[in-house]
């Protein structure tokens, strides 16, 4: 992917000559992501602005079936600001997507309605199977040379998606895909069914259980041979553990988007942080406060993951679902 444009060079229209202005638009149960965009050399993306804020949308979700009050004034607040970004950078062409909150929450449509109303953004709820395809189609460039495809999975905040990508004649091909209906904030809130909230043992024999589900049913597609294929990651959990597991003092893009792993080193760092209490996780610089109680979940999550699919390397990818729509909406715009 091409370099961020630099901020104090930013203007109402990025786009060079008559190149178009794209936005894709991420709401999902912790998070609400912008990327603003024009195509680039080669098919690349030239990123032209970003934004990201954690609206914990979801929170109460998995109990109570309805997003809350107070989760959906932060979320509007949140999708104002990103309706000031477009402005500024004249977006036309933009695809805004909400996922797993929105699809439990029984009153989804009145953030749906007041996202139009207020930010003039229109938001869509998605299937499972959309976020996954779509979240595939932006981490298929970092599947390895010399591998036959790779097990993407994105680890979110109401869902987890894995999706079996194998590559067939140079392109991806989507083999078997599920969707896991917990993430790390449902896990965090206790959405198993437990009397306690669980911890970090409990929910990894959890999602150990499920994920062998989905394999079993992944095999029957055929052998997925682990040497032939990576783990290829997508989500702020993963990218976190790459942050910790390369000592950066604060989290880097550049250094963590597209960086290989030994998945044992990444389970070490699962290891040592789950060793470590609320304040020593969030004295990590690629954690801080607001992810310390999320990244425990998100270590089970991962190291269930590997248990099920050991593969021995993984990739890591600060792109996804947005980086996906973004090469849709730059084939639309071709045509």
């Amino acid at each position: 992917m091409d370099k961020p444009a630099k901020k104090h060079r930013r203007r109402r229209q990025t786009g060079r000559g008559n190149l178009p202005v794209l936005a894709a638009l991420d709401l999902g149960t912790n998070n609400c992501r912008l990327l603003i965009a024009s195509p680039g050399r080669e098919g690349n993306i030239r990123i032209v602005d970003s934004f990201s804020r954690i609206v914990r949308l979801g929170e109460g979700v998995a109990h109570a079936g309805v997003l809350s009050d107070a989760a959906i004034e932060r979320t509007v607040a949140a999708l104002k600001v990103c309706a000031a970004h477009l402005e500024r950078h004249g977006v036309r062409h933009i695809r805004a997507v909400a996922t797993e909150a929105c699809r439990q929450a029984a009153n989804a449509h009145v953030l749906v309605e007041r996202a139009a109303a207020e930010a003039g953004i229109t938001l869509t709820v998605i299937s499972a199977g959309e976020e996954a395809r779509l979240a595939a189609l932006g981490c298929a460039p970092l599947i390895g040379e010399g591998y036959d495809g790779a097990l993407v999975f994105d680890i979110g905040g109401g869902s987890t998606e894995v999706i079996w990508l194998r590559l067939e004649n140079g392109r991806p091909l989507i083999v078997r895909f599920a969707s896991v209906p917990l993430g790390v904030m449902s896990l965090a809130e206790g959405a198993m069914g437990a009397a306690e909230k669980p911890g970090y043992a409990v929910m990894r024999a959890d999602m150990v259980a499920r994920f062998a589900a989905v394999r079993r049913e992944m095999d029957g597609a055929g052998a997925f041979d682990l040497a032939r294929y990576h783990l290829l990651g997508t989500s702020g959990t993963v990218t976190t553990l790459a942050g910790v597991a390369l000592k950066l003092p604060r989290y880097v893009r550049a250094r963590v988007d597209g960086s290989w792993h030994d998945s044992a080193a990444i389970l070490q760092v699962v290891r040592d942080l789950v060793g470590l209490d609320r304040k020593g996780r969030a004295a990590q610089g690629c954690i801080g406060t607001e992810r310390a109680d999320l990244i425990v979940p998100g270590c089970a999550i991962f190291s269930a993951i590997h248990e099920t699919w050991p593969c021995s390397r993984l990739r890591v990818a600060d792109r996804g679902l947005r980086e996906g729509i973004l090469r849709e909406l730059m084939a639309e715009a071709r045509r």
